[in-house]
């Protein structure tokens, strides 16, 4: 653990130092004085009304959640909130900015965070108003008083990160909405003692621990843009002494950090699945914005559609993104349990409604209960008059970012190929980026064929999550054995690459792109690679050119990673038939200057031949693994072509 710390004082900037000395005060302060505490005290509070949202037009839901597979029945009296439902470890209750979540790999604070967003609460308070049975209010005050009960103010590992604390906020808010809470305290007197002594104290303290604890310098990326969504969210609703200061401190800081963590609509964090769990962190306030007379700028507005933008461009024929960067499922509200429900989809069907544009209706999720919920009758009727067209096929090249999609129709197939020539990630800590540059993906008719090896775990299993972020992981080049990048922990990476795209082609026939690398400057080894995709005859041509000193060995591996779903019926010398079920797909050719190998589900010598479709989850896969040693500047040429 030294180590870490000693890797992660690194990253500091300068005036890092003394924010970071602040935060050290602080932390003594409030362990002293606030920690424990039943009640942080706010004088008074009043409620702004916002337009209604609309709890009727969706079902009744079944009183469990899953957490990365594991069912969870809140409909249980005692919900263990500080236990690992996975490991059956718990937190210590103990002040939570002395807790060490790292300290023991068997014990994962993200698998009790989960937990402790209850993003089901919302779920509940949509039952109640469904069908009107108080059992459903009454679990729903008794979880929250549950929650109250056992994570006193400062208290344990959910007052850890402030990220978790603001979406708990946002499920609130949308539960204060849903239930019509303010209507509900003049009715029942119960919940009018309920809300005032027990819900309205804690929203408080949330809401002061939202606003003096911000993720700050290094830190800051979307741990700070979920902080202040959160604070906007409750300062628009509920009304304490202090929530004019936070709802301008919150406002001004979701105004800055869209365009400061977005180029053309891309997420600089370089995390694919992450994207959708930060949009509606965007998303859910413009929407209060709108609703309460008090809308964000044309410039935010701007940058949101073209968040947007990027997600219909990001999404294959069958919804499925490239899986680049860390994913763990995250999200900021869960409406629909189903586990096959998409929220980038859904978010498409959003920006629909929001921006009236049919391409993001064509590739939307439809009126799905998150959409019907947010946007309510009137957005129901935006949403069905916008005109049904079909959805466009074309390629798009985002140069200066690094992102690459060629698209296109061949012989009634979709094609999907996304190359990565983006940095490593975000900040100085690049936290969920992965050492894959130049790495490509590719699907065909929405079927994944060419895969992205994904993420499976953060801060357990150790040598698996280096497997999973490491190169080898991706459909590019390792020198010597060694990352593109020096991993200084769990999610922080030292002596970043840098990427260069030197040429970029398109015209009828033929598109293509060349880049190159420098994550391998120490073994004075410069890896480029062009991708040429020949529209006519569906085919694609990958040249990796390995830049070497002569007479200096070097180990060259080349991976190419393939989805559970994809199997090899034929292969012939350095050809292979790479088919969906029994049917063809593409025809990978394989330079004949690397030996090959298959392998699936290896662990040694190295792990090899892994997918992790879902946070916690893997699966053994098939990789076709190709090496060899060179001892000068070396081309190798590799050829897919759709059957």
């Amino acid at each position: 653990m030294i180590g870490w710390y000693l890797n992660r004082l690194r990253t500091f900037s300068v005036a890092e130092f003394p924010y970071r000395f602040r935060q050290l005060v602080q932390k003594k302060i409030e362990q002293y004085f606030y920690a424990g505490k039943s009640t942080v005290p706010y004088k008074e509070c009043h409620i702004v009304h916002i337009k209604e949202f609309s709890p009727a037009v969706v079902d009744t839901y079944p009183e469990e959640v899953n957490i990365f597979g594991r069912i969870l029945n809140y409909s249980r009296k005692n919900i263990d909130l500080q236990r690992d439902i996975f490991s059956g470890n718990s937190f210590l209750l103990t002040f939570a900015k002395n807790i060490n979540i790292r300290s023991n790999p068997d014990l994962s604070a993200k698998n009790v965070w989960e937990v402790n967003r209850l993003l089901f609460l919302p779920q509940i308070a949509l039952n109640y108003k469904k069908k009107g049975d108080k059992k459903y209010l009454e679990r729903f005050k008794s979880i929250i008083v549950s929650w109250i009960d056992n994570n006193p103010y400062l208290m344990g590992v959910n007052w850890y990160s402030n990220i978790e604390v603001n979406i708990r906020l946002i499920n609130w808010f949308l539960s204060w909405e849903i239930l019509d809470a303010e209507k509900l305290t003049e009715s029942d007197e119960s919940f009018k003692l309920f809300a005032e002594k027990v819900w309205l104290p804690a929203i408080y303290q949330h809401c002061r621990y939202s606003y003096k604890n911000p993720s700050k310098y290094s830190s800051s990326n979307n741990h700070l843009i979920a902080e202040y969504s959160g604070l906007f969210l409750a300062s628009s609703l509920w009304k304490f002494k202090e929530s004019n200061k936070w709802l301008l401190y919150s406002r001004n800081g979701l105004e800055k950090e869209i365009v400061r963590q977005h180029s053309s609509g891309i997420n600089k964090e370089e995390a694919a699945e992450y994207i959708q769990f930060i949009t509606d962190f965007f998303v859910l306030p413009f929407i209060v914005g709108e609703r309460t007379g008090d809308p964000f700028s044309k410039k935010f507005k701007d940058t949101l559609y073209e968040i947007f933008s990027y997600i219909l461009t990001m999404l294959d024929s069958n919804g499925n993104f490239p899986k680049y960067g860390d994913e763990d499922d995250g999200k900021c509200v869960l409406f629909d349990t189903d586990e096959t429900f998409n929220n980038f989809r859904s978010l498409l069907s959003s920006a629909a409604i929001i921006f009236g544009d049919p391409q993001f209706k064509a590739a939307g999720n439809g009126l799905d209960n998150k959409n019907k919920v947010l946007f309510g009758d009137e957005g129901i009727k935006k949403f069905n008059a916008i005109p049904a067209v079909p959805r466009l096929n074309s390629s798009v090249f985002y140069k200066e970012q690094g992102h690459f999609f060629f698209k296109n129709d061949f012989r009634g197939k979709s094609i999907f190929f996304h190359f990565d020539a983006a940095p490593l990630g975000f900040l100085s800590i690049a936290a969920h980026g992965h050492a894959d540059a130049l790495s490509f993906i590719m699907h065909i008719d929405g079927q994944p064929v060419f895969i992205d090896s994904g993420t499976y775990t953060y801060h357990t299993e150790p040598e698996w999550r280096q497997y999973f972020i490491g190169t080898l992981a991706h459909n590019t080049v390792r020198i010597n054995s060694h990352n593109q990048a020096l991993s200084g922990g769990p999610t922080l990476w030292l002596n970043h690459f840098k990427t260069s795209v030197s040429d970029v082609q398109s015209d009828e026939t033929f598109e293509s792109v060349k880049a190159s690398h420098n994550g391998y400057r120490n073994e004075k080894v410069n890896h480029l690679r062009e991708v040429v995709f020949d529209k006519k005859n569906g085919e694609f041509t990958i040249t990796d050119t390995i830049v070497s000193e002569k007479g200096r060995p070097v180990k060259v591996e080349i991976p190419f990673h393939l989805h559970p779903a994809i199997n090899i019926t034929a292969s012939e010398s350095d050809t292979y038939i790479l088919a969906g079920g029994s049917s063809p797909l593409v025809m990978l050719k394989i330079d004949s200057k690397l030996n090959q190998e298959k392998i699936n589900g290896q662990v040694t010598p190295q792990i090899l031949g892994w997918y992790s479709e879902s946070f916690l989850k893997k699966t053994a896969t098939n990789v076709i693994y190709c090496s060899a040693y060179i001892d000068e500047t070396t081309t190798f040429k590799f050829v897919i072509k759709i059957i």
